[in-house]
């Protein structure tokens, strides 16, 4: 896959880094604690960027840069550092969603991200864990917010959305975040050719509480089924599999509110806030 290998080119890069970092720290008598003091990173983080298993951040960097001296050479480092925009067992998926003349999302916990506002999405990543760095957490939050212009460049692809009621009373973020995330979902509802729908607690049975997914289909009318969990994710071109979770979203969506009644079901739960 693509985005596998660019996932492995940028470990690699990680490691180069750190690597370099490290001779020149200790060229420098620079300890790594010192480094640590100087970044107000803990240990264990300036040890694991050295090492290549986390992104050298920009502040390890400059931190590192000035203080052994490099006049520039580890900075520079940088811009083959750039955070990706998207974790790298997503970003197959995203290529198929930028392109697909359907997309269809199942969300059991949390509102989707094609409908998340600038507040949810960062509240949501930046609570991570591990937790990502501040640079990290900028870039995918943009990237998240980029990929829902598509809502209205794309205004011949038809999105459709069914929330499980957790969604809308999962507080990511606080209240006030919240309130905000739901009056949002308001107003992308009455999109033309988007479809929201609210499948309220106690319906569907075990089918609703299996998880969230999403079913895509390409303008050369491929289908595909996508299935995301806090540490896997899988993208199904299989036909079995993927009219499998087709008809358990026929399911769930013939249980769920129609689209009128979901609407007045989540200003309710706005003002309940």
């Amino acid at each position: 896959m693509v985005a596998s290998g660019e996932s492995q080119h940028a470990q690699q890069n990680w490691r180069y880094c750190g690597g370099q970092i490290k001779l020149w720290r200790e060229e420098a008598g620079v300890s790594r604690q010192d480094l640590t003091i100087e970044t107000n990173y803990d240990y264990e983080y300036v040890k694991s960027m050295e090492n290549g298993r986390r992104r050298p951040t920009l502040r390890l960097l400059q931190a590192a840069d000035q203080m052994c001296g490099a006049r520039g050479k580890l900075l520079a480092a940088h811009d083959f550092l750039k955070p990706e925009p998207f974790p790298a067992r997503s970003q197959e998926y995203m290529v198929i969603e930028a392109e697909a003349i359907a997309v269809h999302d199942y969300a059991l916990g949390l509102i989707p991200g094609l409908l998340q506002t600038e507040g949810y999405a960062r509240a949501l990543i930046g609570e991570s864990c591990p937790p990502l760095d501040d640079e990290t957490v900028e870039e995918r939050v943009r990237a998240r917010l980029s990929r829902q212009e598509a809502l209205k460049r794309r205004a011949k692809t038809v999105y459709g959305f069914v929330v499980y009621e957790a969604s809308l009373r999962t507080e990511v973020g606080g209240q006030g975040v919240m309130r905000q995330q739901l009056l949002h979902l308001s107003k992308v509802g009455e999109t033309r050719n988007v479809s929201l729908q609210v499948l309220p607690f106690g319906k569907c049975g075990g089918l609703a509480l299996n998880g969230s997914f999403v079913l895509l289909e390409t303008t050369e009318h491929e289908h595909f089924a996508y299935v995301e969990g806090p540490e896997t994710s899988v993208l199904h071109a299989d036909a079995d599999k993927v009219s499998d979770l087709t008809q358990v979203h026929g399911m769930i969506r013939m249980q769920a509110l129609g689209v009128e009644e979901s609407a007045e079901f989540i200003r309710k739960v706005a003002e309940e806030l």
